[in-house]
């Protein structure tokens, strides 16, 4: 092997065909035609005097020598994206750059909506992209360079991210103004008896978190509807006599349309985290958008805390 054969972009078409195992996808990925893709792995095979990718019926898997380059390849791609995004200098003011956010949608309203009102005064050209979270795709994205930052409750931060706190969340109950139930103090006998609502991000689902809890203290309550999000579960709290357990931070910011009150039971909290990859810790730019994200957070804490949960 004579490196002086080598390219950068020769060793970024390996990168994408090793990940994609396909001449077609890895050109979609790298903005090349199909053709062009298919002679970068011809000089590849020349160039490591091996295969690399191998036809099996329809798909292409990689050779045992393909499977040794694939690790440390992209960690020595990433050192060098790294290199290259830490020589340059950030001027917000003046930037035109695009963040991408993956979240919820609830996560996307208490972050990523007081970031982009932020980002108007303070970096008017760049553009903030809200992708909708997906469990599975999260770090593969991240490793990619298609996802900035991820907002996610701390079961869901990838292991080998880099991670900061933002604050701890619970639950709270809600209900519409004027409900029958009244404004009393809510008891567990009545949160069982009450119609409720429940969000299930993977859809469909009739039974959560608050449900484990209920089974451990030998109850179960009546779930009348199953929503993917906790924005669309709002309005209907507001509008009906369903009832639903709610994020503290959104039920806060909804207290004008709902009543909210404590738990009949201790129920789980967790914490919000953002994460990033590695090889963005050192960029200027990422660095100043994880700064404005925390500085937010926090100062929604200190101005607006969230009811306790019971």
């Amino acid at each position: 092997m004579d490196l002086r054969q080598a390219d950068l972009g020769l060793l970024i078409a390996l990168d994408v065909l090793l990940a994609e195992r396909s001449v077609t996808r890895a050109a979609d990925r790298l903005g090349l035609s199909q053709p062009a893709t298919s002679a970068q792995l011809a000089r590849l095979r020349d160039l490591f005097d091996d295969p690399l990718l191998v036809a099996t019926g329809k798909r292409m898997v990689p050779t045992s020598r393909a499977l040794e380059l694939q690790e440390p390849l992209r960690r020595l791609l990433n050192d060098l994206t790294a290199l290259v995004r830490q020589s340059r200098n950030f001027d917000p003011l003046h930037s035109e750059k695009i963040f991408r956010v993956m979240a919820t949608d609830y996560m996307h309203r208490v972050v990523s909506l007081p970031t982009m009102r932020s980002l108007a005064d303070a970096a008017p050209n760049i553009r903030l992209a809200m992708l909708l979270h997906d469990a599975k795709q999260a770090w593969r994205a991240m490793e990619d360079d298609e996802v900035d930052l991820l907002v996610a409750s701390d079961r869901l931060t990838p292991p080998d991210a880099k991670a900061r706190v933002l604050g701890e969340e619970g639950f709270v109950f809600a209900q519409r103004k004027g409900h029958p139930r009244g404004v009393g103090a809510l008891d567990l006998e009545q949160f069982c008896d009450l119609e409720h609502i429940l969000v299930s991000p993977d859809g469909g689902g009739f039974f959560g978190a608050t449900d484990d809890t209920l089974a451990r203290l030998g109850r179960k309550r009546r779930v009348m509807a199953s929503l993917p999000s906790f924005l669309l579960a709002a309005p209907l709290v507001a509008t009906t006599d369903m009832v639903a357990v709610l994020p503290e931070r959104l039920a806060h910011s909804l207290q004008q349309e709902i009543d909210l009150f404590p738990l009949p039971f201790k129920s789980a909290r967790f914490n919000i985290v953002m994460s990033w990859h590695p090889r963005s810790h050192q960029d200027p730019s990422h660095q100043w958008l994880r700064q404005i994200v925390a500085r937010l957070f926090s100062q929604a804490d200190a101005e607006h805390s969230p009811p306790a949960s019971g």
